[in-house]
């Protein structure tokens, strides 16, 4: 498949504090689309107009030909999209937060809250139908772009798009191993260099870096320079620096104790997990419900507050370059490339780079299922992903890998078919749950705390309401 010269990008959820203000500097910067068009929307007008009116001042300050246009219905935009990205979320702050709260009464901590856990399935139920109702549009107005989902949690919304729409082109994307970054993080881990920006085409190259696994869960089965296997000297680079740090805890939840739970981990299955931040979450270990003290405590609860002063601080620095108190110049140095965008690029450009993609396995992992969709290296191109070999996951890592992958897939299923049995089923299995009668207490609680984000079918079905 073939892309047009002036290529159409979409962007639902402009006002992402990940997504937005990184697309608007790659599409102005890259060669390949800031000949093209970005559309910028965002369900509150207001800000949909706010970025683009900084895309405008960009592409201008710049000197491209880049097409703005804005909108608060997707609808208005999607005709002649070559792209469209999902990177949305229904007020995610809050309802992260009352996500958290409420499972921690129930012994249940989570640091992030959105991919495992009943954090993870609440979420898939507030944006999982918003998702499936702009998918339908795609269908209708724009049924050849090739549609990429940014929205947690990746896996879920991912599969649900590629099983219940597959006529559509689609992948699902998380920016934890976004290329080249990740391979230059572990070359820095491996003493190949001292800085990530030390980093060269020849590294990329001789660096033979493959990880793989359910999204947020994923491992690193390979690391070879030139034939020299540096596993575990990444592992005890990751010792060393959690010796170093120590275990004080002023650090945010989903940051604290990371190298030391990787070390740990590594020590226990014999690889290293690469996406440290959200893989505590997704094992029991750190739950709290041990009966001997550990060295590292129990899960920190994700922060409301500080991801609200995040956002906030996002839009003061929006409104500081339109309003012309920090001058648009500094928009190409403040800010840079995303993984998406990075992607769309290399399609659009056929540049031939590989990234890591939420895909179908197709074999890739020999064995698991053919269909089992999981986050792994591929070339990519506008015939889409095609993910490389990696060799079987290791036994132990297998098991933990189904267990998630029906989580997920018993919560898309669930929430297509509007069915509270499995919806259920799906907190059952999600390996953060100990408890029935706790597990249905989460269920009622949060049904009624968040009731004015989910369809009314939930308390029709519910045998709670």
């Amino acid at each position: 498949m073939t892309v047009r010269q002036k290529p159409k990008v979409v962007v639902i959820g402009a006002g992402s504090l990940f997504f937005g203000r990184q697309a608007i500097w790659q599409m102005v910067h890259s060669p390949h689309l800031n000949s093209g068009a970005l559309a910028l929307v965002d369900s509150d007008g207001e800000r949909a107009e706010k970025m683009g009116r900084l895309a405008e001042m960009v592409a201008a300050k710049s000197g491209v030909d880049l097409r703005i246009e804005t909108a608060s219905d997707w609808r208005a935009v999607l005709p002649g999209a070559d792209f469209v990205v999902l990177s949305f979320a229904v007020d995610t702050v809050r309802y992260r937060g009352l996500d958290c709260a409420v499972s921690e009464k129930y012994g249940v901590r989570m640091c992030s809250g959105d991919t495992i856990g009943p954090g993870g399935i609440f979420r898939a139920m507030r944006e999982l139908p918003i998702i499936m109702d702009c998918v339908a549009d795609i269908e209708r107005l724009c049924p050849d772009a090739w549609v990429i989902n940014y929205i947690n949690p990746s896996a879920v919304n991912g599969m649900a798009i590629a099983r219940y729409a597959p006529a559509l082109k689609s992948f699902a994307l998380c920016d934890s191993l976004h290329m080249p970054h990740v391979k230059a993080r572990y070359a820095v881990h491996g003493r190949l260099i001292a800085e990530a920006d030390e980093w060269t085409a020849e590294l990329d190259r001789d660096l033979d870096l493959r990880i793989a696994g359910v999204n947020h869960f994923t491992w690193m089965l390979k690391a070879e320079y030139r034939g020299r296997d540096l596993r575990a000297p990444i592992a005890e680079s990751l010792r060393q620096e959690a010796a170093y740090s120590g275990m004080d805890g002023d650090k945010g939840a989903k940051a604290l104790h990371n190298n030391a739970i990787a070390w740990q981990l590594y020590e226990i299955f014999g690889y290293v997990p690469v996406c440290v931040s959200h893989t505590k979450e997704y094992l029991r270990f750190y739950q709290g419900h041990g009966f001997l003290p550990d060295e590292i405590p129990p899960l920190s609860i994700w922060e409301t507050e500080p991801r609200y002063e995040r956002h906030a601080a996002m839009w003061r620095q929006v409104d500081a370059f339109i309003s012309g108190e920090r001058p648009i110049g500094e928009y190409m140095k403040a800010l840079g490339p995303d993984h998406a965008t990075d992607i769309i690029e290399n399609m659009a450009g056929r540049l031939g780079r590989r990234f890591y993609i939420n895909t179908y396995n197709r074999g890739a992992v020999s064995n698991m299922a053919d269909d089992a969709f999981l986050e792994l290296l591929c070339d990519v191109d506008m015939d889409g992903p095609r993910p490389l070999p990696v060799g079987e996951m290791p036994r132990g890592l297998r098991g933990l890998q189904e267990v998630v992958l029906d989580a997920h897939e018993l919560t898309a299923e669930a929430i297509i078919k509007a069915d509270y049995s499995l919806l259920r089923r799906a907190l059952m299995t999600d390996p953060l749950t100990n408890s029935i009668a706790d597990a249905d207490a989460i269920l009622r609680e949060l049904l009624a705390a968040e009731r004015a984000a989910l369809p009314d079918h939930w308390y029709a079905d519910a045998p709670v309401f």
